[in-house]
């Protein structure tokens, strides 16, 4: 299935919950009664109360013939260019962080299927010293995807880990060193200060490597998750989100506010739960996917 087509699959429930309001406007008279459902409905998909607004207020003060198309422009205008969009060079370290629940481990063994696609020698650290399962489920990963990986279920230090895991990655010549952290909420003050002791390690011992952060988030939680990037922002550098679980939700407008809000661009979303699913993050076929133009 090409790109485009799993983003408009899993889109659906959010294309679903505001279709009816878009229909309308290609074949009613736009009026206060429509524009209230559009409101309503744009809102409840989390595509953001200043966004909306904006387009309540051009449709209102604009004769169009092609309503749709306006918010379609007024969408776009409101994600980030490619050019904004960070990339994963080589001889990055990658931190995936995120609180418990988002799919981090899983999304961690999907980018590295992505990237290694391109062409990029991957290799796995996994620092996660808290959760059990966290060590072994990333090993099959790692077996599954043919990977290297360092991990140390008996360690309760993560900075101890990567350590081993960079210098491992060194010795490999490793492209890219994916790194899966412990789910934490920004009031750990623990776990937020052992992921700057992780940033610093790598600053300090393997300058070589430039440091891209990626905040999973998982899109069932709409406003809730602008919330959590909000506070992981404050205490910590985040370059960019990956949103997961897309497939499931009907709040998928949520790319609107993490950027127009916090400046975060969405880099991936995750539409499903194959090795396969999870996708570079397109602001076209994004916002078509959400408002059906093409239905």
């Amino acid at each position: 299935m090409k790109i485009g087509a799993k983003i408009f699959k899993a889109l659906s429930k959010t294309r679903s919950s505001i279709s009816a309001p878009l229909k309308a406007l290609k074949r009613k008279k736009i009026d206060e009664s429509l524009l209230y459902q559009l409101e309503d409905s744009l809102i409840a998909s989390d595509v953001g109360v200043n966004t909306t607004e904006l387009i309540i207020e051009k449709l209102t003060s604009n004769k169009t013939d092609d309503p749709v198309g306006l918010i379609r422009e007024i969408l776009i205008k409101h994600l980030p260019y490619h050019t904004d969009i960070p990339v994963i060079p080589p001889k990055s370290v990658v931190f995936l962080v995120g609180v418990n629940g988002t799919g981090k481990t899983t999304t961690v063994a999907k980018l590295a299927n992505l990237l290694s696609k391109q062409n990029l020698k991957i290799f796995l650290v996994g620092a996660d010293t808290y959760r059990a399962a966290a060590s072994a489920q990333l090993e099959e990963w790692a077996r599954r995807l043919n990977m290297k990986i360092v991990c140390n279920a008996q360690s309760s230090d993560p900075s101890a880990v990567l350590f081993d895991g960079l210098k491992s990655a060194v010795k490999n010549n490793s492209d890219v060193v994916i790194v899966d952290t412990a789910g934490r909420l920004h009031t750990y003050k623990n776990l937020m200060a052992e992921l700057e002791k992780m940033v610093r390690l790598v600053n300090q011992h393997f300058p070589e490597f430039s440091i891209v952060s990626l905040l999973t988030i998982d899109a069932n939680l709409g406003q809730n998750s602008l919330i959590q990037a909000r506070e992981f922002t404050r205490l910590f550098k985040i370059d960019g989100v990956i949103l997961t679980k897309m497939d499931g939700t009907a709040r998928g407008g949520i790319a609107f506010s993490l950027f127009e809000e916090l400046k975060i661009p969405v880099m991936y979303i995750g539409v499903g739960e194959k090795l396969d699913d999870l996708i570079p993050f397109d602001a076209n076929e994004y916002v078509k996917s959400i408002i059906g133009i093409d239905e």
